[in-house]
Order: C-alpha cells, then structure tokens, then sequence
C-alpha cells in the first residue's frame, strides 16, 4: 500500500478484468460513429446474454465498470488504449472479432469504424492473417 492509499484510506483504482474490457470493446465499436443506436446496443446486449465470459454477471454492473475505464482514460476515444490490458489471449481474439461482428453488422462500414477495428487490431496484437480470416468469415455471414 502505498503513502497516499494509507494516509487516504483508499486503495489504488484495480485494473479492469477481461470481462469489463471485452465489454468495453464491443461498446467502443458499437459507438465508433459517435452514437450507439438501438440496433447496435441490442447487438451488444445479445453477445452479452450469450457469451461465458458475461454468464451469471448482470449487464448494468458491468456496463458501469467499462464506463469507470472511460472516465480513467478521460474520454471515450482515449479509452480504447485500455483493450491493451486485456491479459488473455483467447479473449484478445474475441474481442477482435465481436468488434468486427457489431461493425459488419450494420450493413455498411463507415470510416470511423474501419479506423476503430484497425486500432483495436494493433492494440490487440491481432496478426493480418487471423483478421483476414475474421473479415472473410463475417463477410460470408452478412453477405446478402
């Protein structure tokens, strides 16, 4: 502990878990245009009714976690250098492809979400071939 958490009586601000910061980027893609529309929060809250990491956690507590990131990183765009603590690899990968799944999703990818998945993709550590892949197969799947 350090001097100003004893003289304070406060801990340090912990790390988000992998869980908060996967949530958090599917929100920051959700959100690359400047708004979540309901599409895209019921997106959002469907990969979160249906994915382990999320299983027995309620949405609203974890949404005020990612929302702690933002404001620890002073704003929302700012916040997306906190995907680069995300300690697991497998969910590293997940959180690439959640992210370009809610960008596909939407019909059209605008350039502020081609920007997005692109920083996330560094942030992540996600090589081009594994993207690729991730791109082809999401493509395939909105495909009309």
């Amino acid at each position: 502990m350090g001097l100003l958490s004893r003289l304070s009586g406060s801990q340090p601000a912990k790390k988000a878990s992998d869980d908060v910061l996967l949530l958090h980027g599917m929100l920051l893609m959700a959100g690359a245009d400047g708004t979540i529309e309901q599409s895209e929060l019921s997106t959002v809250q469907a990969f979160f009714d249906t994915l382990p990491e999320f299983k027995g956690k309620a949405f609203d507590q974890l949404l005020a976690e990612a929302n702690r990131v933002v404001a620890k990183h002073g704003n929302l765009k700012k916040s997306i250098a906190a995907l680069s603590e995300i300690q697991s690899p497998a969910i590293k990968k997940k959180c690439f492809v959640l992210a370009a799944d809610i960008a596909l999703a939407s019909g059209d990818v605008d350039e502020s979400e081609e920007a997005m998945l692109e920083t996330m993709q560094r942030l992540l550590g996600i090589d081009d071939d594994f993207a690729k892949q991730v791109i082809n197969v999401l493509q395939s799947k909105y495909s009309v």
